[in-house]
């Protein structure tokens, strides 16, 4: 079963909700919205995806997992960005709201794109405040009321519920980023926001399950997790959320896009992982999961 919002996301829903554990798949959009007037070509532009990410964990749906993903490009208007991490020099006129700018929105990568990688200006002319505000309430707020309701929903259901916010990465960092331009990606980076987002055991679980696949694994560096795990992830309310980064170079051709040879396997890998969280989860919510 899904459930969709043309153009905006698209929910695969198991027939019976048998986990406590959603999965996102934030950037993976393909879908350009009409009035997105950039001069980017799309070659360059597509490379802003996580493309394939919502493939790699469609296995969770027929575990009895929910795998939300956003059909719009992240480049568009960003899920995993706060909305008050806004570019100033984007906009034409002021902002009515506060705005608290993040190192990323100087580099132009904020909540909407003012620069896209490795350094195209992504519009000729500034957006008027309608045109952001426009964006904000049909896509982020959208995704992030969809992404609550399922979390909801296996809360409710379960007692607690268990977030795994699915993204990938470049497997050589950009020069411009902030740390160390041009380094070589581990093949795995775990988010927790150092320890707030969800339990050490959870991410210790999901640590050592990729692990024992023979992958090179690293926490919090240099992706901590943004705004969804942020905005999702509340565990002394018993709502755990974690951000996993898959490295790009493991199943695609970066330049070319397609898929590797290795595809199929790590797609087995990421459905042994949700079988895995599954399992945990199913332990730690106890008899309320035989009701």
């Amino acid at each position: 079963m899904s459930d969709t919002v043309p153009g905006v996301y698209k929910v695969e829903r198991p027939r019976t909700l048998n986990l406590p554990l959603v999965l996102d798949s934030p950037h993976s959009g393909e879908r350009y919205p009409g009035d997105f007037n950039t001069p980017v070509p799309m070659e360059v532009l597509r490379r802003a995806e996580d493309m394939y990410v919502d493939d790699l964990f469609a296995g969770a749906v027929d575990r009895g997992s929910p795998l939300i993903s956003a059909l719009f490009p992240r480049s568009y208007i960003d899920p995993n960005r706060a909305l008050q991490d806004l570019d100033r020099e984007l906009l034409e006129e002021p902002w009515p709201e506060p705005v608290q700018p993040s190192e990323k929105a100087r580099l132009g990568h904020g909540l909407i794109w003012r620069v896209c990688p490795p350094d195209l200006p992504m519009y000729v002319k500034r957006l008027t405040v309608e045109e952001v505000k426009y964006r904000i309430a049909t896509y982020w707020h959208a995704y992030h009321a969809a992404l609550s309701a399922l979390l909801d929903e296996a809360q409710d259901r379960f007692g607690k519920a268990w977030l795994l916010d699915c993204h990938s990465m470049p497997s050589v960092s950009l020069p411009k980023e902030p740390r160390f331009g041009g380094v070589r990606r581990a093949e795995f980076i775990l988010g927790d926001r150092d320890g707030t987002t969800c339990s050490t055991e959870f991410l210790y679980v999901v640590r050592d399950t990729l692990k024992s696949f023979g992958y090179h694994v690293k926490i919090n560096d240099p992706y901590k997790g943004v705004e969804i795990i942020r905005r999702h992830g509340r565990p002394a309310e018993g709502r755990h959320s974690l951000q996993i980064e898959i490295n790009r170079a493991l199943y695609m051709n970066e330049e070319t896009f397609e898929r590797t040879v290795y595809y199929a396997e790590l797609q087995g890998h990421m459905s042994r992982l949700v079988e895995v969280i599954g399992d945990y989860s199913l332990d730690r919510v106890g008899a309320k999961a035989a009701e």
